[in-house]
């Protein structure tokens, strides 16, 4: 068989496509920086290269015109829920003003820790009862005969925010979501499960209006709001 030398290359070279291409090159980048930055083995593949430290650099930044804004990244409640990235510097900071003025007024002072902790509560709550609203219908009990293999949801489950069986009875500060101001986990899973994962689905999050989702959200979410239907009623 006669020799292939421009295959040989291709062979030592072919864990540059894909993915790997842009770490490599994020690599190189370094190793033009400063070469103690890099594996001795790979200080020795990039020298061979012999490329231009200042153009590895340039090719590594991206061109001139590109904007740091794109692609742009959807804000909105429904790409937060299933991403997990939520604006929490916002929340959070308008979450602790709250939590310190309402242990203020009954007279109780929180430590800086003790504030960041009821934070973090009350942001995974909230976390947890939108992915209630956009997801809980998933879970909802929608196969009277059983025939259906029920499939788990692990984002309606509190542990997934980091609750476990001892944090369920503690209290955490909601802000009137759910219609309470302070509510244990325990009961904030009791009322998003009535709500959203019953007999019966209901998926509003789509709806852009928040005048129209906020009303919604008023009438059935809460304690007393589940739907009661007399015997004609479920028969119509």
């Amino acid at each position: 068989m006669t020799d292939q030398p421009k295959n040989d290359q291709f062979h030592d070279t072919s864990f540059l496509e894909g993915q790997n291409g842009e770490y490599l090159e994020a690599m190189y980048a370094r190793y033009a920086s400063d070469p103690n930055a890099v594996d001795g083995a790979w200080q020795a593949f990039f020298e061979a290269m012999d490329d231009d430290h200042a153009d590895v650099q340039a090719e590594a930044a991206g061109p001139s015109w590109a904007r740091s804004d794109w692609p742009p990244v959807p804000q909105d409640e429904l790409t937060s829920a299933l991403t997990g990235q939520w604006p929490v510097p916002t929340e959070a900071k308008a979450a602790g003003h709250k939590i310190t003025e309402k242990a203020s007024s009954k007279g109780i002072e929180l430590s800086d820790a003790q504030v960041q902790r009821a934070v973090l509560d009350s942001i995974r709550a909230l976390m947890l009862i939108r992915a209630y609203r956009i997801r809980g219908h998933l879970a909802a009990d929608l196969d009277p005969l059983g025939m259906r293999d029920s499939d788990t949801q692990p984002e309606l489950d509190p542990a997934a925010y980091g609750f476990g069986p001892k944090d369920m009875d503690r209290p955490i500060f909601i802000d009137n979501v759910l219609g309470l101001e302070i509510a244990t986990m325990k009961q904030i899973v009791d009322i998003v499960k009535s709500t959203y994962c019953g007999t019966f689905a209901l998926q509003y999050m789509h709806i852009s209006d928040p005048e129209q989702a906020a009303w919604l959200k008023e009438r059935i979410e809460g304690y007393g709001k589940e739907i009661q239907f007399t015997r004609n009623g479920r028969k119509a």
